[in-house]
């Protein structure tokens, strides 16, 4: 029963992750008001809980032995594509993870620009984001192939 609440649970974090990168892109594609930044926090937020998830449920499905040995994965090229592309998202999220915080405090202690001011660096936020949307649909797909024996030595 465990291996298919973990499954359930890491099926719905990516849900939650595609559907946070998608919305946190739009939101920040056209900053022109203080309302498009918080739809563009409140999307961020749903993505950092849904990276929370998907590294925590991914990991014990993976190294937990639950349903494949831990050997099946570390012998795998398609898995260690598939966490070649995590990194990928990863190292892309950093600049946009800080940039957020900074924006988040400012805003908290009122010291945030005008939005007009963050309109360029909201837009390679927004441009990441897609990218970032396109990596997942790539880790989905080498998940797609793991889960039927592809890549296998």
């Amino acid at each position: 029963m465990l291996r298919i609440v973990l499954a359930v649970l890491h099926l719905l974090g990516m849900g939650i992750a595609l559907g946070s990168v998608f919305a946190r892109a739009r939101a920040l594609n056209d900053v022109r008001d203080t309302a498009a930044l918080k739809r563009g926090f409140a999307a961020d937020n749903w993505w950092g809980v849904s990276a929370g998830v998907l590294l925590a449920t991914g990991l014990w499905r993976a190294f937990g032995s639950l349903e494949k040995s831990s050997s099946y994965y570390w012998s795998n090229h398609v898995f260690y594509a598939k966490i070649g592309l995590f990194a990928l998202v990863f190292a892309l999220e950093i600049w946009p993870m800080v940039t957020l915080i900074r924006w988040r405090r400012a805003a908290a202690t009122g010291a945030l620009p005008a939005p007009e001011a963050l309109h360029g660096a909201a837009r390679r936020i927004a441009r990441i984001s897609d990218i970032q949307l396109l990596l997942l649909v790539c880790i989905i797909s080498a998940a797609t192939m793991l889960a039927r024996g592809y890549g296998g030595r």
